[in-house]
């Protein structure tokens, strides 16, 4: 109750302040850091890139709950990564690092005890250590052989305890790593696709032809056929639009319900060549779902039919609509 009383008798204005000072403080700690970066940072991204197993990461207490994270990212973005609790190594996980691995230390003081005896594994069997330290003089920085010191700043805690700009700049730091290294390999959209499969990220990144409507489902009439047929076919098919072939199986053009309306006069007696669109617009086969949705949206279209190359032959493959991608949680 106490705490309540006092928290009704704080001006809003007050509180505000005081989350903003944090993020300010935070803020400076993070450009510090970026000022910071030298010819370590380097070293340590080719440690990455060449490592022929894969980055076990170690910390304890919020270091660790760091280096979790980074592990992550490192693992979703190309480079093969796990954590490993820095007590539990001297427990028998100090099997899970081995010589084909590269370890990555966290410890803000650098004096963190439980690391020493996964800093000598790692002597022992003759990998890279690298070292994220605000103490520029402790025992991990002494140890590693990529030492990455992180700049002088103050904790953003009221009685400066708490790790707060530290963490922040060890997440940040980690970050760093892995896109710097990421772009050093090349990753690609595609090959981050591979690695998320589900979720948002996994629909987003879902190539067009994963999901278009093909074959017997495509709506496609000739240019002579008479328009009371043409109706027909695109009511059965129910897209709100034909596409229109030729003999060799081009698209030359596509009908639509706006077509119907605008030709509505005379759709008892004309062919279907007199009333299409003949400049119709395509998406491609590899596109990627939120690149094609947005494509529908910036053409306002409904529906779009999909080849597999626009350079080549326009010959139709797959259909997509925008229930499709609403269907799919992107709309």
């Amino acid at each position: 109750m106490a705490m309540l009383d006092k928290l009704s008798k704080t001006a809003p204005d007050e509180i505000l302040a005081h989350g903003r000072d944090v993020i300010a403080m935070e803020a400076e700690g993070l450009s510090a850091l970026a000022a910071s970066l030298d010819g370590a940072f380097s070293d340590a991204v080719s440690a990455l890139l060449s490592v022929e197993g894969r980055v076990v990461i170690s910390g304890l207490g919020k270091s660790g709950h760091v280096g979790k994270k980074i592990a992550a990212t490192l693992a979703s973005t190309g480079t093969p990564a796990s954590f490993v609790h820095s007590a539990e190594a001297a427990h028998g996980d100090m099997g899970m690092i081995s010589s084909r691995d590269a370890l990555m230390l966290l410890s803000n003081s650098g004096e963190t005890a439980e690391l020493l005896p996964v800093i000598e594994h790692a002597h022992r069997i003759g990998i890279p250590v690298i070292g994220i330290s605000s103490g520029s003089d402790s025992t991990l920085i002494r140890a590693a052989s990529i030492p990455l010191v992180l700049p002088a700043a103050q904790e953003a805690c009221p009685i400066r305890m708490a790790p707060t700009t530290s963490t922040t700049m060890m997440l940040a730091l980690g970050d760093a790593l892995a896109m710097a290294t990421m772009r050093m390999r090349g990753f690609s959209r595609e090959d981050f696709q591979k690695l998320h499969p589900g979720g948002s990220l996994g629909l987003k990144l879902m190539k067009v032809r994963q999901f278009m409507h093909s074959g017997d489902r495509l709506p496609l009439i000739p240019a002579d056929m008479p328009m009371t047929e043409a109706v027909m076919v695109m009511t059965s098919k129910s897209f709100g639009l034909a596409g229109v072939i030729d003999d060799n199986g081009h698209l030359i053009g596509v009908v639509s319900d706006g077509d119907l309306r605008r030709h509505l006069h005379e759709l008892n007696s004309a062919l279907v060549e007199e009333v299409m669109n003949n400049h119709p617009r395509i998406i491609q086969a590899d596109m990627l779902a939120e690149d094609a949705l947005r494509f529908l949206n910036e053409q306002k279209v409904m529906a779009l039919f999909v080849v597999e190359d626009e350079t080549a032959e326009r010959r139709p493959v797959g259909l997509v609509h925008v229930h499709d991608f609403i269907r799919l949680g992107l709309a």
